[in-house]
């Protein structure tokens, strides 16, 4: 498990995740709240490390999420070197890689998306994931959508649009809340296929230990080139704004991140895509803490819509769920 290489505050974490090869519910229920409670800081502290630099903008979010992989992928790379003493299925590999790509692609739209709308919107539309994991569980596993998750679908899609076509108020903290509105739907798309990937990975019998070392160091690999080739080099920046991404690979990657990867090995998809709804409220308040920042109305409609749309769709009992079949192809 990752926690041998892994700074020793974080070890007791990583350890007490290992021992729970049969967790019970409550032990299920801790690792969600720990994995909330971390990713709830991650808005903050990009805005924290936007507002240390003078060059905020798209080349600096990349720059925030490539340190944010990289300093991740540092802590797991030791993993990767005995994966070809394993009996890993060769799918498994490739899924992992592939939601390395995916993740690198929801840090990149997501980060980029503070930089143009409130914390409270951007956080609100990344964690509509409910939704686009039943959709793409119902394309790609067969999963059935009943008329209720259907609608779910529609309000959800609703409350998604008023947030994201309507104007930003002065105290949102956005200023073109369109652009980045849009920008954080992407990394919604992106981390629902990202999540499901995984749990494909681990579900063919490849380790979380793996699973993680593979998709964080592909994600950094992908977006390590990017800002220098859209002309923002590295040294550019003031030495906290490294600080706060490393911090983000500590909190929200190495214990959020993770913790969530576990769960949705033991758990339903939906379920835990459910629990993340209650990132933006901590995000938010986090937000209105640090920075004064409070949400629009818009915001605040679109996202009591939404999550009223996303509780019919995944509260749903006759929906089916891939997660009762016994193999995935």
């Amino acid at each position: 498990m990752i926690y041998l290489q892994a700074p020793a505050q974080l070890k007791p974490f990583f350890q007490s995740m290992r021992l729970l090869n049969t967790p019970t519910r409550w032990h299920i229920t801790t690792i969600l709240f720990v994995a909330v409670l971390s990713v709830s800081t991650s808005a903050v502290l990009v805005r924290f490390a936007l507002q240390a630099s003078t060059q905020a903008g798209i080349g600096l979010s990349l720059v925030l999420a490539a340190s944010r992989l990289c300093f991740a992928s540092i802590i797991v790379a030791p993993a990767l070197r005995d994966i070809h003493q394993t009996t890993h299925q060769r799918h498994a590999l490739v899924y992992s890689a592939i939601a390395g790509l995916l993740l690198a692609a929801h840090f990149a739209s997501w980060i980029s998306s503070l930089s143009f709308t409130s914390i409270a919107a951007s956080t609100t539309l990344v964690t509509t994931n409910p939704i686009w994991v039943a959709l793409i569980s119902w394309f790609w596993f067969g999963d059935r959508l009943s008329r209720r998750t259907i609608a779910g679908i529609v309000i959800t899609i609703t409350g998604s649009l008023v947030i994201s076509l309507t104007g930003s108020n002065a105290l949102d903290g956005g200023h073109n809340p369109l652009l980045g509105n849009s920008l954080a739907l992407i990394g919604s798309w992106s981390f629902s296929l990202y999540f499901l990937l995984g749990r494909v990975a681990q579900r063919q019998q490849l380790s979380l230990r793996h699973h993680t070392a593979i998709a964080y160091t592909v994600a950094a690999v992908t977006l390590v080139p990017l800002p220098l080739l859209l002309g923002h080099p590295y040294n550019s920046y003031p030495i906290e704004v490294y600080g706060y991404a490393a911090l983000m690979a500590m909190i929200p990657q190495l214990i959020g991140h993770t913790s969530l990867n576990w769960s949705v090995n033991h758990v339903s998809p939906t379920i835990v895509t459910l629990v993340l709804l209650l990132e933006p409220i901590g995000a938010s308040l986090l937000g209105y803490l640090a920075f004064k920042e409070l949400p629009g109305y818009n915001v605040l409609i679109g996202a009591a819509i939404i999550l009223l749309g996303v509780a019919i769709a995944t509260l749903d009992g006759g929906q089916s769920s891939h997660e009762e079949k016994q193999e995935i192809n």
